[in-house]
Order: structure tokens, then sequence, then C-alpha cells
């Protein structure tokens, strides 16, 4: 039976869709052998620490085209103690109006820019992340009573693990996956299951049907050379059909993103390997 990572081994980030309390479900469809390990939209990154604690040793390729969040995890990686420096002047002086003030702020070197990234993530609400058309981040003040803005031993955790991974700016096109060593974990921005469930425009970066079609291209080319392909979506017709060559799995999520409590219920999602 496959360990559970280390606590300690963990997202540091709040993240829309991310997977921490999904990795107990996918584990029995995780490939058993991989010598590469790419994780192309890397979000809060549940799935690339779970294996950081049961796989250290296998070659991790993390990547996103959202530079916010890049440049925050390189920060993390290369310049941690000067980070949680600045994330702990940000704890210090939280309040709402200091909260408006940072996420008006767009400007600094890149590790004001990361610990004002984090700072907002932490504090924002529901940990969503969305841009106005003009990439500036819009989502409001959350209704937190004492957010933990700044966890030291966390990011210094984080900081270890990413030693031993290579973190790009990158689109999900640039894989360079190519054999049955490579194994590859998509999490896109899912496809709405409704006009009112659109969370798809998260960023200026839309994420369509079209979009959708691609990677799906992108995912049958690369498991038509061997390589071990996972991806999650949403349960619905389109995702599908267009899968319906591949094995599909259901796993139970709850709703994360919803402004009344009552309404976070339990769906079904979809797993989808080519092995």
């Amino acid at each position: 039976m496959l360990q559970v990572s280390s606590p300690n081994c963990r997202p540091f980030l709040k993240w829309a869709g991310g997977k921490s309390k999904l990795i107990e479900q996918y584990i029995p469809y995780f490939p058993q052998s991989f010598t590469n390990y790419y994780e192309p939209f890397l979000g809060g990154g549940a799935v690339f620490f779970y294996f950081c604690g049961i796989k250290p040793n296998v070659n991790k390729f993390i990547s996103d085209i959202n530079p916010e969040l890049i440049n925050t995890y390189c920060c993390i990686k290369n310049n941690v103690e000067p980070l949680i420096s600045l994330l702990s002047n940000h704890q210090l002086q939280h309040n709402l109006d200091y909260y408006y003030k940072m996420r008006s702020h767009s400007q600094g070197s890149d590790i004001e820019k990361a610990a004002r990234f984090i700072y907002l993530n932490k504090t924002c609400f529901n940990g969503l992340y969305r841009e106005n058309s003009q990439g500036l981040f819009n989502v409001p003040m959350g209704k937190y009573k004492n957010p933990t803005i700044c966890n030291p031993d966390l990011l210094r955790s984080v900081s270890i693990a990413l030693q031993s991974a290579t973190v790009s700016l990158n689109s999900y096109s640039d894989i360079n996956a190519d054999n049955e060593q490579d194994f590859v974990y998509f999490d896109p921005p899912y496809h709405p299951l409704s006009s009112t469930s659109n969370f798809t425009n998260y960023s200026r970066y839309i994420f369509k049907e079209t979009e959708q079609i691609k990677l799906r291209d992108t995912f049958a080319r690369l498991a038509s050379r061997g390589v071990k392909v996972m991806l999650s979506n949403s349960d619905c017709a389109f995702v599908r059909e267009l899968y319906a060559g591949f094995k599909i799995y259901e796993v139970s999520a709850a709703r994360a993103i919803n402004s009344k409590a009552e309404n976070r219920c339990k769906i079904t999602e979809l797993l989808i390997t080519s092995f």
C-alpha cells in the first residue's frame, strides 16, 4: 500500500479546485513506476507535494502560465528567509484597509510580489484567484478572524521540497514528456457544469471549449508516445465525450467555491487516465 506523504510536505496556498482532499481517492489510479513527473497546471500543487513525500527521487517538472504564481514558487525555492520576513510584516499589519491597499499594488521586487501574492491568497475570499481584463487581482477580502498569513515551518519545508524540482513559466503544450518513464498530471480549469458555475475565466487567459479540445489532443498525443497521462475535470457529457477512448473514473468531491455553505454539496468529478 502506498504511504501517505509527510504532513510537512503539503500546499502552502489556498487554491480553488485544489486536490488535497482528493489525494486519497487518487492513490489507486497513480502509476506505480515512473522516472519523471510533470504537473503543468500547478496551482496549489497538492499532487506534486504528495509525490515529494513518497517519491523523493523522481525528477519533477512543475509549471503554470500564471507569472505571479510561478514567481512565488521560485522565491520560496531560492529566497525563503527574506520572504518569511516580509510575510511576518503583512501578518502584523493585516486589516481591511491594508488588504485593499496591497490588492491595488502590482509593483515591487520579485520577493515583494511573492509575499503580497501569499498575503492576498491567505486573506481573500475562499483562496480564489481571479483577475480582471488588465490582469489585476480583483477578489474581495474574506471574512477570516485570524488568518495564518505566515507559516515559517511550512514555507521552509516547501523550500526544501522545491530544491529537487524544475519550476517554469510554461503552458501545458510545452511539456517535453515522450516515453513510458514519464507521468503527466493535468489539472486544468474545469469545464463548467452550467453558465452560473463558470470559473474557467480565473485569469486573463481564457480556458473555453476550444482549449479543452486542444488539451485533449495534447493528452492523446502524449499517450500515443507511451507517456502515462492523468487528467481531472468536471463530470459532464462534454468531457466524457472528449475522453471516450480513455479510462474514465468517478471521484466524489465537495463544491468549494460558494458564498452559501449550504450549497457546498458533494458532486462527482472525473479522473481520466491513458494507462
